[in-house]
């Protein structure tokens, strides 16, 4: 079984490219993050006619997540489960072939110590939440996305530069390892110790050919799917296309 995860920065900008990615890839699941498009516009005929169910939950302009399979998806849920009707729309779970996916696009912060930024923490509080209420370490399950946080030094091309700074700070990092502590393991780390391996570059100043990157984009599982993972890897040559995303899929493989 194939997972991936990828933040296609706008399903419509770059539809062509994830269909292109799918057809040379054909992952199982793939999890995109930041669709920017309600339920209703999202190109779901298009993947059913390469063989794709979708799940999705979006919203206009920002955020917006979906699930793509080409197997049975169900036991779908949007959101957490005491969110507004106008409550961002960044997570998304389901179940395929056994794995409970789950699906999010973590907000990014904007600054340490803003109002963003307090969100962000809030936002990782309710995730640890709906992982203690919801969801059985003992049981397959994958945490897909966009965490908009690197764990490490070792996923982040200068350490001194960003230190202290947002998708880096300290506080984000221990939000962020509550959630870990459920009970998750980096699988992508499984096969990858060494650092200098991003999965995002900023559009400015050359990021992506100078490997000025960061690895915020991730596929963690719980310890019965994390020992059946037989690779995992940082998929770079859709940052290549034109006018591409500014992420990379995250791609693993399970022994299912």
């Amino acid at each position: 079984m194939k997972i991936a995860t990828w933040n296609v920065n706008s399903i419509s900008v770059r539809l062509d490219q994830v269909l292109e990615w799918i057809s040379g890839n054909r992952p199982d699941v793939l999890c995109l993050q930041e669709i920017k498009c309600v339920d209703e516009k999202f190109p779901a005929n298009r993947f059913r006619e390469i063989g794709y169910e979708s799940a999705v939950f979006g919203q206009p302009t920002y955020n917006g997540v979906a699930i793509l399979s080409h197997m049975p998806i169900s036991d779908i849920e949007r959101g957490f489960p005491d969110d507004q009707e106008d409550a961002h729309r960044r997570l998304i779970a389901a179940t395929i072939n056994t794995v409970r996916v789950v699906n999010v696009y973590i907000p990014n912060g904007s600054e340490v110590g803003s109002d963003k930024y307090q969100f962000k923490l809030g936002w990782l509080d309710q995730l640890r939440k709906f992982f203690d209420q919801k969801c059985d370490v003992n049981q397959p399950l994958a945490l897909c996305g966009d965490f908009n946080i690197a764990p490490e030094d070792r996923d982040v091309h200068d350490p001194q530069l960003w230190a202290g700074k947002i998708l880096c700070s300290e506080a984000e990092r221990e939000a962020l390892e509550k959630i870990r502590e459920w009970g998750l393991i980096d699988v992508f780390r499984k096969h990858h110790e060494t650092g200098g391996q991003f999965s995002w570059w900023d559009y400015r100043a050359g990021g992506f050919r100078r490997n000025h990157g960061l690895r915020i984009d991730h596929l963690w599982t719980t310890k019965i799917l994390a020992g059946k993972c037989s690779n995992s890897w940082i998929d770079k040559i859709p940052r290549t296309f034109e006018k591409p995303s500014d992420h990379a899929p995250v791609v693993a493989e399970f022994e299912i």
